[in-house]
C-alpha cells in the first residue's frame, strides 16, 4: 500500500477534459492549453518523491481525497461545485502513470474519489492492491 498527502497551494482545476483541438492542413491536432499544461506539471512534480520502485502490479484501488482551500466554506464540507470528480481523477491517474505508480491505469479496479473545501489544502492519495487478479 502507497499512502501520502501532497500540500498544494492551489489544487490544479483544471482536468483533461480541457484539452483542444485545432485543424492543420485538414486533419485534427489535439493539445494542451497552457493552464493544462501548468496543471500536469505540477502533479507531476508533487507526485515524484512519492513513486515506487517498481510500477504496482495486478488490479489496484485509488483512493483520492480532493482538498481545495476553503476560502468562505466552511473546512471538512463537501465540495459541490466543478471540477466533477472523474475529470480530476483522470489527470490524476494520468500523471501517476507517467511517474510509474502502475503499468496501465487500466489496472485501477476500484476508486474512491473526494473533494472537499480543508485546510491544509492538498491532495491526498492512497493506493492499494486488490486479491484476485487475473
Amino acid at each position: 500500500m502507497l499512502e501520502f498527502f501532497m500540500p498544494m497551494r492551489r489544487v490544479p482545476t483544471v482536468t483533461h477534459q480541457q484539452k483542444q483541438v485545432r485543424v492543420v492542413n485538414g486533419r485534427p491536432q489535439f493539445y494542451e492549453p497552457a493552464a493544462l499544461k501548468d496543471a500536469r506539471a505540477r502533479l507531476m512534480a508533487a507526485l515524484h518523491p512519492h513513486r515506487p520502485a517498481a510500477p504496482l502490479a495486478g488490479p489496484l484501488r485509488l483512493v483520492a481525497k480532493w482538498c481545495f482551500a476553503p476560502g468562505q466554506h466552511k473546512s471538512g464540507s463537501w465540495r459541490t461545485t466543478r471540477p466533477d470528480t472523474d475529470n480530476l481523477d483522470k489527470l490524476l491517474k494520468d500523471c501517476m502513470t507517467a511517474e510509474g505508480f502502475w503499468r496501465d491505469d487500466a489496472q485501477v479496479a476500484s476508486e474512491i474519489c473526494e473533494k472537499f473545501w480543508a485546510e491544509p489544502s492538498g491532495i491526498y492519495i492512497r493506493v492499494e492492491e486488490l486479491e484476485g487478479g487475473e
